[in-house]
């Protein structure tokens, strides 16, 4: 999902690094590894739902209040927050303070975007957290890209079947990315949840995404499903005519990724993500008149 739809930078069901299942590779391709910049890296025709109750912020030393304001892209102002107030403000926060102790090392760097990652000892996995500009991209314009299932179906080569469902009162998302034969292609079933946040006069969007577990959705033969996957994005004006992002994500694909897939993806795929995003937004306007 941002840069993914994430290089991040923004955007993507899923920035995806994969890795192995048994002694098959599964290559991780630029989408994925910043996806919803996909999950996130979005507007499915959303409808913008306000939070009545406004959030204290704590981390100024002051007492102003944030005015909150949730979306969910169906619409439905009694579904229950997914998220903590807390989660949101620890994403918002790291544009200002990026938080890499504790065996955050940096990765790489490419089209103003640093990439940092952390060793998860117990899934030999990496975490990854990206900081970075886009260019001549709006947030707002950013943001609804990113939210937009449908028009990722439009400009996402990955995308096999992307679609949002309302699973016994819970919105879910489905997103199967495609891969090369002989390669399986990867699943997820995940939920998100987007609020406008207005920080002392700043306007941030933050758009968190975590797997999530619907039996109504049950997994397909030859395709592999991908159960621990979460993503946070934060983006606001970079103060001329770009946006300022922060993602933080991990997904465990189930098996363990060679360090050499894991460069090449990071530092191949990211630049070629960012292009791709950068055009989607130039076109959005577009697609939408034309809707």
């Amino acid at each position: 999902m941002f840069l993914s739809a994430a290089s991040t930078l923004i955007l993507t069901a899923p920035i995806h690094c994969r890795g192995s299942v048994g002694c098959c590779l599964q290559p991780s391709f630029p989408e994925e590894i910043f996806p919803q910049m996909h999950h996130r890296v979005t507007v499915i025709a959303a409808i913008f739902v306000t939070d009545s109750k406004p959030m204290r912020d704590s981390s100024f030393g002051s007492k102003f209040m944030q005015r909150l304001r949730s979306h969910d892209s169906g619409g439905n102002s009694n579904m229950a927050l997914l998220f903590s107030d807390e989660e949101f403000q620890q994403a918002w926060t790291e544009l200002d303070e990026p938080q890499l102790d504790g065996g955050w090392e940096f990765f790489t760097e490419t089209m103003n975007v640093k990439i940092y990652r952390l060793y998860n000892k117990e899934t030999g996995l990496y975490e990854y957290k990206v900081f970075g500009v886009l260019a001549s991209c709006s947030p707002d314009l950013c943001a609804d890209v990113y939210m937009d299932l449908n028009y990722r179906r439009k400009w996402d080569s990955y995308v096999k079947e992307l679609h949002e469902k309302d699973y016994d009162g819970q919105k879910a998302i489905y997103w199967e990315v495609k891969y090369p034969l002989p390669l399986s292609n990867r699943d997820y079933v995940y939920v998100r949840e987007r609020r406008d946040l207005d920080v002392g006069g700043r306007k941030i969007c933050v758009v968190l995404a975590k797997s999530s577990s619907v039996s109504q959705c049950p997994e397909k033969k030859g395709v592999i499903r991908v159960k621990d996957y979460k993503q946070s994005l934060a983006i606001e004006s970079d103060g001329a005519d770009g946006t300022k992002v922060f993602m933080n994500y991990f997904d465990n694909p189930g098996g363990m990724i060679p360090t050499w897939l894991v460069n090449w993806a990071a530092k191949t795929g990211v630049p070629a993500f960012l292009t791709d995003m950068k055009k989607a937004c130039s076109n959005y306007s577009s697609y939408c008149n034309n809707k």
